[in-house]
């Protein structure tokens, strides 16, 4: 009874090994000319009509794929971080010296470069799809910066601000990144640990945002305090400033505290004038018995005109050109910014407690505190991604 299922078994091996033979012989040609390309990672087709096998994209595929040929690239990008560097837009207008001609001249060879090394990898990879040309991030920087050549090129002499487009030339020294494997894996992990700063962001601008909003409420006006002269004073002064001026310009002004504050500085702090070295101690009404008379050349001594800037109210400038101040959100953001950078924060306090009140020193070491902490949440993140 066994041998008929014996024979059965048999045949249904025959069947099979014929079935399998018939159908590796009808199996799709393209598909085994896929299995027999040299990269199969790469697409097999470029173009409608360039396999892998095909001049000229096999040369360019060899050319790709070989580490040699592009490591002459680094050699290019650092000489166009040289000529980037020499590159003097105030004195190289026209172009018309022996430097510039060499650097424009090495200029033109790096885009030529560039853009050859594009059209090379492109008839390699192809431009669209997966593992193609533009489907790689670093490749589509590359490939705006040569097109951003190009249209600098084409603008060149028709009356076109080139002025945007050429600081894209300034992206160039980032090639260097898709060349190195280690600096190129370094800068994507920290391109992958941005969005997890989105909860750091958050707190820099809601600590922003309280510590300015205390800043205008406390502050706002008072950076613009000077002493002014008294009214009653009405002689032709024309030699003299509005009100008091430590120096001809604004860069140390002298803020004062108004009657309603308890700032450090007050108007009866200003020191005496000074002519030729010498402290002015007079007043107009000991220098001259009689008003109508404005001979400087026959007293002795000098009058302090500062005595007269008893006046603190309110001017028209901030300190700094108008920049350091806390009349509004905007402008406390600056100042905060600026505090936090650790640059020049120690002349923002002084100003706020010479106008306000010596206590406001609390403030801004509470500020530096809080902003000192940031710096270590962005490495955690970093350290927790990798």
């Amino acid at each position: 009874t066994l041998a008929p299922l014996q024979k059965m078994g048999m045949g249904g091996r025959r069947l099979g090994d014929s079935l399998a033979s018939a159908g590796s012989s009808t199996r799709d040609p393209a598909h085994e000319e896929d299995s027999q390309a040299p990269y199969p990672a790469l697409a097999p087709t470029v173009f409608f009509c360039f396999s892998q096998t095909t001049r000229p994209r096999s040369w360019c595929l060899k050319l790709v794929c070989n580490p040699y040929p592009f490591s002459f690239c680094m050699l290019v990008i650092l000489l166009n971080c040289v000529t980037l560097g020499m590159f003097q837009p105030c004195q190289d207008i026209r172009c018309q010296t022996e430097r510039c001609t060499i650097l424009e001249a090495f200029d033109h060879f790096i885009f030529a470069f560039f853009a050859v090394e594009m059209v090379i990898k492109m008839i390699a990879l192809g431009i669209f799809g997966h593992k193609c040309y533009l489907g790689d991030t670093w490749n589509r920087l590359d490939f705006f910066i040569v097109i951003a050549g190009m249209m600098e090129y084409s603008l060149d002499g028709h009356n076109v601000s080139l002025s945007a487009i050429r600081t894209v030339r300034v992206l160039r020294p980032l090639r260097a990144i898709n060349r190195v494997p280690s600096m190129r894996i370094l800068v994507t992990l920290l391109l992958d640990t941005l969005p997890m700063l989105g909860n750091v962001l958050l707190l820099c601008f809601f600590v922003f945002f309280i510590f300015g909003i205390v800043g205008v409420q406390l502050w706002a006006g008072l950076l613009r305090n000077r002493c002014f002269l008294d009214s009653p004073l009405t002689h032709n002064l024309t030699f003299l400033h509005k009100y008091y001026r430590p120096e001809e310009s604004e860069e140390n002004p002298f803020i004062c505290s108004s009657p309603r504050d308890n700032g450090m500085q007050k108007c009866s702090s200003i020191p005496n004038r000074k002519e030729y070295k010498i402290d002015c101690t007079l007043t107009v009404d000991a220098y001259y018995p009689q008003l109508d008379s404005l001979d400087l050349g026959s007293r002795n001594g000098c009058i302090n005109w500062n005595q007269y800037y008893n006046v603190c109210r309110t001017g028209d400038l901030n300190p700094h050109n108008g920049a350091i101040n806390f009349d509004n959100i905007g402008y406390a953001w600056i100042a905060i910014f600026q505090v936090i950078t650790l640059e020049g924060w120690v002349d923002i306090m002084y100003y706020v407690m010479d106008a306000h009140s010596f206590y406001n020193f609390i403030y801004f070491i509470l500020l530096i505190i809080v902003s000192m902490g940031w710096g270590s949440s962005p490495c955690e993140i970093c350290q927790v991604a990798h």
